[in-house]
């Protein structure tokens, strides 16, 4: 299952903010079940399980896509866990995202499913595109394509564009400058368990 079709402000409850899941925040802050008032120790394995599954949900990748991008990130020279983070920031649902053209990821995931997102110039329907520095990206130049992401530009996801990015609100055009910067991913994570949790698998 590549997407989570369920409650999720209940995912929200267990694993803590996720900005590209929703941006509602949840009434009740522990987590959701019978026993989530109750305190309990949580193991190695739990507390590095969680974090994994930040990133599953955030993101809205499957097990396999994840365990696929920890191998590449894995091969690329510097740091694992930051070479994985770039990597799903670098998609173009996230990087559409990010530049405030969709309220959340699955909502700009659904734009560029729906064929309303172009980069350099050509539609691009692939979620999972891996966006590069100097990728323009910009709306298809159809007053439905354009209406769509006025209205999503109303309540934007989050507040603050990233540093790699930059968009022109008139144009509709956004542009990658460059790889993003690990302070600027806004996620809440803790990456090196991430790392530590595949390294049997991976």
């Amino acid at each position: 299952m590549s997407r989570y079709r369920g409650p999720r402000l209940r995912v929200v409850r267990r694993l803590g903010d996720l900005p590209g899941l929703t941006r509602k925040t949840p009434r009740r802050s522990y987590p959701p079940g019978q026993h989530g008032q109750g305190r309990r120790k949580r193991s190695e394995y739990a507390i590095r399980l969680e974090e994994k599954q930040k990133l599953r949900y955030n993101y809205g990748v499957s097990e396999k896509q994840l365990l696929r991008y920890v191998r590449k990130a894995r091969r690329a020279t510097g740091s694992t866990g930051q070479s994985l983070l770039q990597l799903l920031e670098m998609r173009l649902d996230n990087t559409v995202f990010r530049l405030g053209m969709a309220g959340t990821i699955p909502g700009a995931r659904q734009l560029v499913n729906h064929g309303h997102v172009m980069v350099n110039g050509r539609v691009v329907n692939i979620a999972s595109y891996q966006c590069r520095p100097g990728d323009v990206i910009g709306v298809k130049d159809t007053e439905r394509s354009r209406r769509l992401v006025q209205q999503n530009m109303e309540y934007p996801g989050l507040a603050n564009l990233p540093s790699h990015l930059e968009f022109d609100k008139n144009t509709f055009t956004g542009k990658v400058n460059s790889v993003v910067e690990r302070e600027w991913v806004a996620l809440q994570i803790n990456e090196l368990l991430v790392v530590e949790y595949y390294s049997r698998k991976a």
